[in-house]
């Protein structure tokens, strides 16, 4: 699927649970045509909840690593790599968005070191050019995801700051 931008500054695109509970059943699906992980592992904090949505569709083990960056356009640096546990199994890779792939790159590296059968990797949404081995939606769109809409300041459920100007 794609959905485009408006043209000029980068549209916003708020995904609600229904539509993200689509995006994993699309995700399980198109990776089941193809791949049988044996461990789904979502990288933390966004990709652990596509994640672990996706290892339930398709049956399998869940694990996660965290990989954060510091500060916004910062580098990717791993926080806790992935459990031993993957060595010589088949494994799939999950974040919830992909645009430059530097986290991805980061992760699958870290994955990769520990010897696994197989690694793939999938994302919720593509909206860059790095090309993961599957993911379920593609958009040029700023994502608000369900979870990451709003925060709790003193005491109260508000509207992330950062989102407001863009909504």
């Amino acid at each position: 699927m794609r959905r485009s931008a408006p043209s000029g500054p980068r549209g916003v695109l708020e995904v609600d649970w229904p539509f993200f509970g689509e995006i994993c059943r699309a995700l399980a699906l198109r990776v089941a045509r193809d791949y049988q992980p044996e461990i789904v592992l979502g990288i933390a904090k966004a990709g652990v909840i596509p994640g672990v949505v996706v290892a339930s569709i398709l049956q399998c083990e869940f694990s996660s690593m965290t990989v954060t960056r510091r500060e916004e356009g910062a580098a990717p640096v791993l926080v806790s790599g992935p459990p031993q546990t993957i060595r010589g199994r088949r494994i799939l890779l999950v974040d919830e968005t992909c645009d430059t792939g530097s986290t991805m790159k980061l992760a699958l590296s870290e994955v990769r070191a520990l010897g696994p059968a197989e690694v793939r990797s999938a994302v919720s949404f593509k909206t860059g050019e790095y090309a993961p081995d599957y993911h379920a939606f593609e958009t040029d769109s700023f994502i608000i995801l369900p979870w990451d809409r709003e925060i709790i300041q003193g005491g109260e459920l508000v509207l992330r700051p950062e989102y407001a100007a863009r909504l």
